[in-house]
């Protein structure tokens, strides 16, 4: 899983992605995921972008594909699921209104970048 937070992050900064964080959910139970990696974009043509530069980044170190992938219609907030992590990549304006960081506000997170 650290390999592929890697390969996720190292693509978000490729494309510029902002305010990048890791919420880690392995300690929650029944939750859906082992991690969260969010990150936000001031554009739908750079939300588009980082999605489609974490699915080649990760393909490429790892040869993994994402399970699904929802949102790209919109590009306002896509969603890439990898099983243990999800990666939302969210418009600036949509992340402060969901704010998946407050929802999730008792697990660890690590900020990456600065």
């Amino acid at each position: 899983m650290t390999e592929l937070i890697g390969a996720i992050t190292d693509a978000i900064e490729d494309k510029k992605g902002k305010d990048i964080k890791i919420l880690d959910l392995s300690g929650i139970d029944g939750a859906i995921t082992s991690a969260f990696v969010i990150c936000n974009a001031d554009s739908t043509t750079q939300v588009a972008a980082i999605a489609a530069g974490v699915e080649e980044k990760v393909k490429e170190r790892l040869g993994e594909k994402p399970w699904r992938v929802e949102g790209l219609t919109n590009s306002v907030w896509v969603a890439l699921d990898y099983i243990d992590v999800v990666v939302h990549v969210f418009q600036t304006e949509l992340r402060e209104f969901y704010n998946l960081e407050a929802l999730w506000a008792d697990v660890p997170v690590t900020e990456v970048g600065g």
